[in-house]
C-alpha cells in the first residue's frame, strides 16, 4: 500500500463517519429532557479523557516531529493554553451548564453498552497498539469528520461553520451563545489540528503498518456507529 492508497483508504473511512440520527440531534428533535443523555455519554466516552488518549499515543512514538505535533495538541486540549484559555473538557461542560442541567450528573455517568465498548476500544487502540494506530485513532478518527477530505483537497466541501447564533443548541434549545466557548475554540484550532493529524499519519507511518492503521480505523468506525445507535435510541429517536 503506497502513501496515496493509504491516504485514500483513510479518507474513505472518514467519509463514512456519519450517523442516521445526527440530523435529528441538530434539528431539535430530541426532547430537551433527554438531551443530557447525549452529553453525558459524549463526555464519559471521550471528551473528558481525550487528552489522555493523545498522551498514550505520544509516549509510544519514537519520532520527534510527530511527538511535537502531538504535544501541541495535548497541551491545548489539557490546558487551553494556546487558544481556548481553559481545558477543553471544562469548556464542554459549559453546554449542559448553559442549558440548566445538573452538572453533578457528569460525575456519575453510567455508560450505555455500546458506548462502553467504544470507549474501551479507544483506550486500547491508543494505549497498546503502537503510536501509529494511537495517533490515527485519536487525531484522525476522534477529532475528524466526514469532511476531512477538504483538509487535503481544496475543492472538496469543507465542514459547515454556520454563525454561532444558528448553532443547534442555540436555535432549538435556547442556549446563550456565551456558552459556546468550546465551539469557538474548535473553530480556532481545527484547521491546524486537521493538517497536523493528516501529516503525521500519512507521512510518518511506515508502509508495513499502513494496513493495520486502516483496519483499526475501520474498527473504530463500526464501534462508533453502534455507540451512536445506543445514544439515539436512549434519546427516543428512531430511523
Amino acid at each position: 500500500m503506497n502513501q496515496a492508497e493509504f491516504q485514500e483508504q483513510l479518507l474513505q473511512v472518514m467519509e463514512q463517519k456519519e450517523h442516521w440520527a445526527w440530523s435529528q440531534f441538530t434539528g431539535g428533535v430530541v426532547a430537551k429532557g433527554k438531551l443530557h443523555i447525549h452529553m453525558e455519554q459524549e463526555y464519559e466516552v471521550y471528551v473528558r479523557d481525550f487528552p489522555i488518549l493523545i498522551g498514550k499515543a505520544y509516549v509510544q512514538c519514537p519520532i520527534a516531529q510527530v511527538r511535537q505535533e502531538l504535544a501541541e495538541n495535548l497541551f491545548e486540549e489539557e490546558t487551553g493554553g494556546l487558544h481556548a484559555g481553559r481545558p477543553h473538557p471544562e469548556l464542554f461542560l459549559l453546554y449542559p451548564e448553559g442549558l440548566g442541567m445538573d452538572l453533578e450528573r457528569f460525575n456519575r455517568i453510567t455508560l450505555l453498552p455500546n458506548a462502553k465498548k467504544y470507549r474501551e476500544y479507544l483506550h486500547q487502540s491508543c494505549g497498546s497498539l503502537g503510536w501509529e494506530i494511537g495517533t490515527a485513532i485519536s487525531t484522525l478518527f476522534v477529532e475528524g469528520t466526514k469532511h476531512d477530505r477538504s483538509v487535503l483537497d481544496a475543492n472538496a466541501p469543507a465542514r459547515p461553520a454556520p454563525p454561532l447564533k444558528d448553532h443547534p443548541l442555540v436555535r432549538h434549545y435556547g442556549l446563550d451563545v456565551s456558552y459556546l466557548a468550546l465551539t469557538k475554540a474548535h473553530r480556532g484550532v481545527e484547521g491546524e489540528h486537521r493538517d497536523s493529524a493528516w501529516r503525521c499519519v500519512t507521512q510518518f507511518v511506515a508502509e508495513d503498518k499502513r494496513p493495520l492503521v486502516v483496519d483499526a480505523m475501520s474498527r473504530a468506525l463500526t464501534l462508533w456507529k453502534s455507540y451512536r445507535d445506543d445514544v439515539a435510541i436512549a434519546c427516543g429517536l428512531s430511523r
